[in-house]
């Protein structure tokens, strides 16, 4: 830039939260006015900026801009590796001439690149002032292509033919995947449970001195009320509200707000759907603390409200430290932290304390088909794999092994640069992963139960939730194997919030799983007749 004045352009929040900083460009693109190398600026380069041109050129920096909201992208210069076996030998270039081709229909803009000019270079290899004049060219041609069909090209990109095949390949996979499973299960279950209640009606009848087995024999424990209930019930009701906010980000996705560059919708979206839907977190966490018959649900609404906001403010002000400390744009301004401070005090605290009044007065009763006997019943020896670490990783592999594939492609476009577009099959794939994780959790209870272990309350949460653990296994492989990060703010960043996120999947698929297993053990228990 010739002055030196940047102009910065105004940003939504979401666009904020993205990480996006745009500033306007020295380029003067006026409909249908062809320019052929037309002084951009001239610039002097002092040592030190040709040695960072250099070092940017050497990382594959590249640029990205938009016209009329179509985006470009470039890159800022090239190595020259061509006969040099040493890197000291290579030769680093800077582009200076950038070509504009842009097509148009009648008066809109359809379709815009941009082309580096191959043969006007200015050569970086030497820390030495260079004078510099960055020039552009610009085309204009007309096309058919109607204006609502211009950001087809960029969706395309993501759901290529090939693309394509491993997803359904994948969807069908996990869906062979579920049914089995699910088949297998229901099988296993329903002969068993048809045997069990045979067994029980005969045992009735006969003699009454024998020795008692089995999960009937129990039904005077299952009901037990968990320890840590207030826990127990914070994190029912975070799971529940993370549940509805991933099933409205859905709804808007397959609806086509989500479109490619549309920067920061979706943090927008998260923001604003997470506020409203707290009531959700307050009304489920309070009512089922008083089915528990807790007394205290001032400190339960507390932690409820800080159960999973706790945690991601926590990471958050860590890692936009090391943003500062490091200069970068995903650091947030000042103004961006005090709106969604705002957003917090104002909308999502008093929602959750209605909807926590609201669920305290609901006035539910735990409707246990049992009675509880006074003392519990103890506990007999079980083998080490009966245990909740082992019972966790049976759980959580089957549903991981559902969305293993889709994950990768969802990494790569949150941490890499591809685009995701194809929302529909990622539906699919999350409605598979809610059946499989609510089977599995109800099958890993049964056996619990036939076991005579009655501490299931606890464990159907933490077999459902396990998937999220899983997930960040694979954030490991992903880090090491697949992605090309480095430097200790990538890796904190990476780390940091992907930490946040499998841990909204332990609670949001935890208390699926709990769900699931409380419907089970009220039904089996429900078709015995209880003493």
């Amino acid at each position: 830039m010739a002055d030196g004045i940047i102009k910065e352009k105004r940003e939504a929040l979401g666009e904020v939260l993205n990480g996006d900083r745009l500033v306007s460009a020295p380029y003067k693109l006026n409909f249908r006015d062809e320019k052929d190398s037309a002084v951009a600026c001239r610039k002097k380069l002092s040592e030190q900026d040709v040695a960072q041109f250099r070092s940017a050129v050497e990382k594959d920096f590249y640029f990205q801009m938009y016209y009329d909201d179509l985006p470009i992208w470039g890159f800022i210069g090239k190595v020259d590796k061509e006969g040099k076996t040493h890197p000291n030998e290579y030769k680093y270039f800077l582009y200076k001439h950038i070509q504009f081709d842009i097509l148009y229909n009648k008066d809109r803009v359809i379709e815009i690149s941009a082309r580096m000019d191959p043969h006007s270079l200015v050569d970086l290899t030497e820390d030495k002032e260079v004078d510099v004049e960055f020039m552009y060219s610009v085309k204009w041609k007309e096309t058919d292509t109607p204006f609502e069909k211009r950001m087809e090209k960029y969706s395309l990109s993501s759901s290529l033919p090939h693309h394509l095949e491993i997803h359904w390949f994948s969807i069908i996979n996990s869906c062979v995947t579920v049914l089995l499973l699910t088949g297998f299960l229901a099988t296993i279950l329903m002969r068993v449970l048809k045997n069990d209640f045979v067994k029980y009606a005969q045992d009735e009848e006969a003699a009454d001195d024998q020795e008692e087995t089995g999960w009937k024999y129990i039904h005077g424990d299952v009901f037990r009320f968990p320890k840590y209930k207030s826990l127990f019930a914070a994190a029912l009701g975070s799971g529940s509200q993370l549940f509805t906010l991933t099933v409205f980000i859905f709804m808007l996705a397959l609806v086509g707000v989500f479109y490619p560059y549309n920067r920061g919708a979706l943090f927008t979206a998260l923001v604003v759907i997470y506020a409203l839907t707290s009531g959700i977190a307050g009304y489920t966490a309070a009512s089922f603390y008083c089915q528990l018959e807790g007394t205290n649900w001032v400190r339960n609404l507390l932690l409820t409200g800080c159960l999973f906001c706790g945690p991601l403010f926590l990471t958050f002000c860590f890692l936009n430290t090391v943003a500062i400390a490091y200069n970068a744009t995903a650091a947030l301004p000042f103004g961006t932290i005090v709106v969604i401070v705002l957003i917090w005090t104002l909308v999502t605290s008093p929602l959750l304390v209605l909807g926590g009044i609201a669920g305290k007065n609901s006035k539910a009763e735990f409707q246990a088909p049992c009675r509880t006997t006074k003392y519990p019943r103890e506990i007999p020896p079980l083998p080490w794999y009966r245990s909740a670490i082992p019972q966790m990783a049976m759980a959580g592999f089957l549903p991981f092994s559902a969305i293993y594939i889709e994950l990768y492609y969802i990494f790569a476009s949150v941490w890499g640069h591809r685009i995701y577009t194809i929302y529909s099959i990622l539906f699919i794939v999350f409605i598979i992963l809610l059946i499989v994780t609510a089977f599995i959790t109800v099958a890993l209870t049964y056996f619990q139960l036939a076991a005579e272990d009655h501490e299931w309350w606890w464990r159907s949460f933490l077999c459902g939730g396990s998937t999220g653990a899983f997930i960040y296994a694979y954030c490991l492989y992903y880090y090491y194997a697949r992605s090309d990060m480095s430097g200790f703010m990538q890796t904190s960043f990476f780390f940091g919030y992907m930490a946040c996120i499998c841990y909204g999947f332990f609670l949001m698929l935890g208390t699926v799983g709990f769900r699931a297993s409380l419907l089970f053990v009220r039904h089996i228990y429900r078709s015995i007749k209880c003493e």
